[in-house]
């Protein structure tokens, strides 16, 4: 039983320090996005179209669970931004999909990760030479043992 307590232990010291890091990490891309003055569900709205691509206005609704009248306004807003834009469906000419603009497009691919990874660089570029071993180390045994047991 001991053994297990001190697994038990472990594994929420571990989910703790994993929890502190990603807050920290995730700190200059909020900065970021804060500094786009986007309420949350225009942000909401900004990443189901980043991520799918474009979407027709009914399935966006669905996916960020907002009614269809306050995503179409929300979609006006970002329009006049230049954040998004509503072009022919090239699965149905009859309708329109939205998407991200080219800016936003080209910012989430060239700038955002290299906000998100400066973080991980600054630290590692203080630690030593022997700590940043260590880290990565410990790391890639984490994600093994973690993988390895959900396999099971």
């Amino acid at each position: 039983m001991a053994n297990e307590e001190r697994l038990t232990q472990m594994a929420r010291e571990i989910e703790e320090h994993l929890s502190a890091v990603r807050q920290i990490l995730r700190r200059p891309v909020e900065a970021e996005f804060a500094r786009g003055n986007l309420t949350a569900p225009q942000r909401s709205v900004m990443q189901a179209l980043f991520h799918s691509g474009g979407l027709r206005l009914k399935e966006l609704s669905r996916r960020v669970g907002l009614a269809h009248s306050t995503v179409s306004g929300i979609v006006d807003r970002l329009e006049k931004r230049g954040l998004a834009t509503r072009r022919p469906d090239p699965a149905d000419g009859r309708t329109r999909a939205i998407v991200v603009s080219k800016q936003v497009r080209d910012y989430m691919r060239d700038t955002l990760p290299g906000i998100a990874r400066d973080p991980i660089s600054a630290a590692l570029g203080k630690a030593k030479p022997a700590e940043r071993t260590a880290i990565l180390e410990g790391l890639r045994a984490l994600r093994r043992a973690v993988e390895a047991a959900a396999r099971r």
